[in-house]
């Protein structure tokens, strides 16, 4: 995403080239990808044909409650509608398809918090343009009902 915002007109609004904002966006980012997605792979790959352990998708979904959604809310989110910032950038678009993931396990996602939900859709309806795959992700994973859709946290 990086790239596409430096190669395209337009880009700097999803990215600005301020350095200071963009390295809370490449902050946000690479937590993204070394942080919270690792968590993500048992709570969410077997709407993926991929077999997954149980017992770790509890443990992972404990970690996003106690540490990935709070770091979320009240540091990158703190004071803020999008990732350090009043208006989305592509940090907001990285993070926020991810948490569709958790609608494959329905029981798992009635406990994610509210404010989680909340930017989820801040950011869902910042991009109209995207409405259409962010429902493709979110169509797959409400509508998965294999192995762990109805498991307990």
């Amino acid at each position: 995403m990086r790239a596409l915002c430096e190669m395209n007109a337009g880009g700097e609004d999803l990215y600005p080239s301020d350095p200071i904002t963009r390295a809370k966006i490449n902050m946000v980012m690479d937590w993204k990808t070394s942080s919270i997605y690792p968590d993500l792979f048992h709570l969410a790959y077997m709407m993926f044909g991929v077999a997954v352990d149980e017992d770790m998708a509890k443990k992972q979904f404990a970690k996003l409650l106690e540490s990935h959604f709070p770091v979320l809310l009240n540091v990158f989110l703190k004071d803020r509608q999008f990732c350090f910032s009043d208006k989305p950038t592509i940090a907001d678009l990285a993070v926020a398809p991810i948490i569709t993931l958790l609608k494959g396990r329905k029981k798992f996602y009635e406990q994610v918090p509210d404010a989680v939900k909340e930017y989820y859709q801040r950011v869902y309806d910042a991009f109209p343009g995207a409405h259409e795959y962010f429902k493709m992700l979110d169509d797959m994973c409400s509508n998965y009902d294999g192995p762990g859709a109805d498991a307990e946290p």
